[in-house]
């Protein structure tokens, strides 16, 4: 079957929606099901638990023992916490079938000392990092609740955990590093806030560089003539900003932030600029990166040449992040199971555009790797107002239980969808 959605086509085979009725069907199903809308409320406090220990990316050891903690209490194997600070451990299928990670990210975008306890509004909850990804963390917990309550076993093994540096400068170490580290990872799939009907596909990629120019510096008077750095920058941003790139595939470019100088009468010593590069096309991105490079340096070799002073002004490009660019087709098989989840409870499955996840690794790899919603009602991410709902959050979890067992196969009921790479 087909169903279309905007621009995208979300294809589902006649054999893959047999998957679905064969598992829509089974008791044991049922019963998690049943499980998961009963434990709504309880998951709602795991997260709000969650949330109120403190996780700054680079900061997210006290988290990350919590988290491991609960994972044992609900029978995972082999926990350990890497070099990075991801913590994962097994939950072993019943054959040999495919190894499929389901994971969600500690950290969040909040300095240390941010006041993140939780209030309630009525229906919503107020903390921040309530959502993103507090609904993640929560729901990979619920998950495995329902599967021991339902007494549910996959044919392949779930590699369940939460990585690491997904945000911001975090530049995505945790996940880079659970795929540097193992080669057995056959599918892939995180978990964010959002709708049971979205899916995160496709992988924007991005480069990110702080820019700094360094010069003599002098008074603004006295030492007219001496090549500034606050000019080589305003050349450079002029330069940039008439740069080219291509609609499709999206490329896009950025000067989040600017600085230097002392005061109004001094020639700076120093400037810099922090500016972001994405694209959806890793070959458009580095394209874009040379030429960014190369018109930053150009920038200082023209200040220099407009006093006759060569050399005065220098310039260093420190890269600060660099996320890789990916992408699989809609009819991928890993895309099809979220879709056929989707649409065996009604949904109409919505192929979200190219974003930044810590799906982007496996993808970019070649792995098969989805991000979905984890359900419930969110706003103001990344915000100190941020909000989640709980209204109707198990249908989130409900659609990914649904999707991890299609691809990993129901042991007695249905094989995977997931293919083994090796």
């Amino acid at each position: 079957m087909t169903e279309t959605a905007g621009a995208h086509k979300v294809i589902v085979s006649e054999p893959v929606a047999g998957v679905f009725d064969k598992l829509t069907e089974n008791a044991a199903v049922r019963r998690a099901f049943d499980f998961l809308e009963a434990d709504n409320d309880r998951t709602t406090e795991e997260q709000i638990e969650l949330t109120e220990i403190e996780a700054p990316t680079f900061e997210e050891e006290e988290k990350g023992r919590a988290f491991a903690r609960k994972l044992a209490e609900l029978g995972v194997e082999d926990i350990s916490v890497d070099e990075v600070g991801n913590v994962f451990g097994v939950r072993p299928g019943r054959g040999g079938g495919p190894k499929l990670v389901v994971c969600a990210h500690l950290d969040t975008v909040f300095p240390r000392g941010t006041n993140v306890k939780a209030r309630r509004e009525g229906s919503r909850v107020y903390a921040p990092g309530i959502s993103d990804d507090g609904r993640g963390l929560a729901s990979v917990l619920t998950i495995l609740r329902a599967l021991n309550e339902a007494d549910l076993w996959t044919e392949g093994d779930l590699i369940v955990g939460a990585t690491v540096g997904e945000e911001g400068l975090g530049d995505l170490r945790g996940v880079k590093a659970l795929f540097a580290g193992r080669s057995d990872i056959d599918g892939f799939i995180s978990i964010e806030p959002g709708t049971p009907d979205r899916i995160t596909y496709l992988a924007a990629g991005s480069k990110r560089y702080k820019i700094t120019f360094e010069g003599p510096g002098g008074h603004s008077f006295g030492s007219f003539g001496t090549p500034s750095p606050i000019h080589a920058l305003g050349r450079a941003v002029a330069k940039f900003a008439d740069l080219q790139v291509p609609h499709d595939p999206k490329t896009t470019f950025n000067v989040g932030m600017i600085g230097g100088g002392t005061s109004v009468n001094t020639i700076a010593e120093t400037a810099e600029a922090v500016i972001d590069m994405r694209s959806i096309s890793q070959a458009e991105l580095e394209k874009l990166e040379t030429e960014a490079l190369t018109l930053f340096r150009q920038a200082a070799e023209e200040e220099n040449d407009r006093w006759r002073r060569a050399g005065a002004i220098k310039v260093h490009m420190e890269r600060v992040g660099d996320r890789p660019a990916g992408s699989q087709e809609a009819s991928s098989m890993i895309v099809q199971a979220a879709a056929g989840a989707g649409l065996a409870m009604g949904f109409r499955p919505i192929l979200e555009g190219a974003s930044s996840t810590d799906s982007n690794i496996p993808i970019h790899l070649g792995i098969p790797a989805v991000t979905l919603g984890g359900g419930g009602d969110f706003g103001g991410a990344h915000t100190l107002n941020e909000y989640y709902d709980p209204t109707g959050a198990h249908l989130g979890v409900q659609k990914i239980l649904l999707t991890v067992l299609s691809l990993t196969g129901l042991a007695g009921t249905t094989q995977p969808l997931l293919t083994k790479r090796g």
